[in-house]
């Protein structure tokens, strides 16, 4: 399986807010773009990618090792 690219905006930072919004239950992940288009400046094409690479690299970034 191809390694998904992060992409060149998306910093570690943005990684850890959409886990702490995911764990706030305050929205539905597919709805967190316009979260990182408020609090980052993102277009929505950037918080869509951003998005992306997140929810495609979530597991592999929690469960290291696992699989």
């Amino acid at each position: 399986m191809a390694k998904i690219k992060r992409p060149d905006y998306c910093d570690e930072e943005h990684l850890e807010y959409l886990d702490d919004l995911r764990e706030s239950g305050v929205t539905n992940m597919y709805g967190a773009g316009s979260y990182l288009q408020e609090d980052y400046g993102f277009t929505h094409n950037e918080s869509s990618d951003v998005l992306h690479y997140w929810m495609k690299t979530f597991s592999e970034r929690h469960n290291s090792g696992n699989g």
